[in-house]
């Protein structure tokens, strides 16, 4: 079993990545917390396949469970969604002694974060994430969130675990876009780091590939995540390395209108902005072809019509990370040396390369 500790002023926790883990997650959980309500809670692609026998699991070791699901999909991270699962929370009598487990993907971990973090003004809450995506990204770190419209994540708050279980064989019950699309946030994660991490990617070329080294993959990503979270754990500097691709990501994601995933959009984000600061004389020449590579060898896309519409600047300049008519971008001098400009807003869109 692999462990990653992620060690915060006011809150420690584990990472805990091993094939079956799922079989065992009953006395794991039972090890940190005393008995309890438990509310598990998936949407309704992932429930059929784990809750029960995790409810099973959590009985047998004391908790009283009640188990909740919510529709798939993007739609489903939304207020309404979270006012739905607070009521259930309420009219079963959870207090602030009880707990929530997020047993899904990136929805459900985002979703149920927020809740934990919001009901009773916060509760406890373990992750344990069945997608790609979320094993390597969005369980780690503490962010919780849900969507306004087509605005993404912009109503949430930091909220961390108290224990994450990520157990890479539920990867294969995944459809291949589904695996796939977890492999963007991967590759971003690797331009970064360089080193042995970048030269696990450059053995990827497959789907098949990517369950083959999930493990590795996995724990590469999430040591790369904690050491950042754990030297600025609210996005005050280095944590903004990890919005590498998510500028133009994000917007391509939002006009897409559910057609692009998010790591489909994170994709062609990271290779779009490797463009740009290429172009510039600000990227090695070559690295965007390289990381470009590792995103085709997977299926993974690395462009959109999108990226012709005005509407990718509008949105870049209404995100939330624009501070005081500025937005730091972040890029990758080469692999291995990521870097952030601050860029005026009224120069993004000669920086980004973007139609104005």
């Amino acid at each position: 079993m692999e462990k990653i500790s992620v060690a915060l002023a006011s809150h420690q926790y584990d990472v805990l990545i091993e094939p079956g883990l799922l079989k065992t997650a009953g006395e794991r959980i039972a090890q940190i917390w005393s008995p309890r309500k438990i509310a598990l809670i998936s949407d309704d692609n992932v429930a059929p396949l784990y809750q029960k026998d995790l409810a099973a699991q959590l009985t047998n070791q004391g908790f009283e469970v009640h188990y909740y699901d919510f529709p798939a999909g993007e739609a489903s991270k939304s207020l309404a969604q979270l006012q739905r699962l607070s009521e259930k929370l309420a009219k079963a009598n959870f207090n602030r002694d009880d707990a929530v487990i997020a047993l899904g993907g990136g929805v459900t971990g985002d979703l149920v974060g927020f809740l934990a973090a919001t009901y009773m003004r916060g509760i406890s809450l373990i992750q344990i994430p069945t997608s790609l995506l979320a094993q390597v990204d969005s369980s780690v770190g503490g962010k919780t969130a849900v969507d306004l419209g087509t605005t993404k994540n912009i109503i949430g708050a930091f909220y961390e675990p108290d224990l994450v279980l990520i157990d890479p064989q539920t990867l294969t019950t995944l459809p291949t876009r589904d695996l796939v699309e977890g492999y963007g946030e991967i590759v971003k994660a690797a331009a970064m780091v360089g080193d042995g991490f970048w030269r696990l990617i450059e053995q990827i070329d497959s789907p098949a590939a990517i369950l083959k080294h999930a493990l590795e993959l996995s724990e590469f990503s999430i040591q790369f995540k904690a050491d950042i979270v754990m030297a600025d754990e609210k996005e005050s500097g280095q944590r903004q390395l990890l919005n590498f691709g998510h500028t133009i990501g994000h917007a391509i994601e939002a006009l897409s209108a559910g057609e692009l995933r998010h790591g489909e959009a994170i994709s062609i984000g990271t290779v779009a902005i490797c463009r740009a600061f290429e172009a510039a004389g600000k990227t090695a020449p070559g690295t965007t072809q390289k990381i470009t590579a590792r995103l085709i060898a997977v299926g993974l896309p690395i462009t959109s019509p999108w990226l012709a519409s005005n509407r990718v600047l509008e949105l870049i300049k209404h995100d939330k990370k624009n501070h005081n008519g500025y937005l730091n971008l972040v890029y990758v001098k080469e692999i291995g040396v990521p870097a952030i400009l601050k860029v005026p807003t009224n120069q993004i869109a000669a920086t980004l390369q973007l139609p104005s």
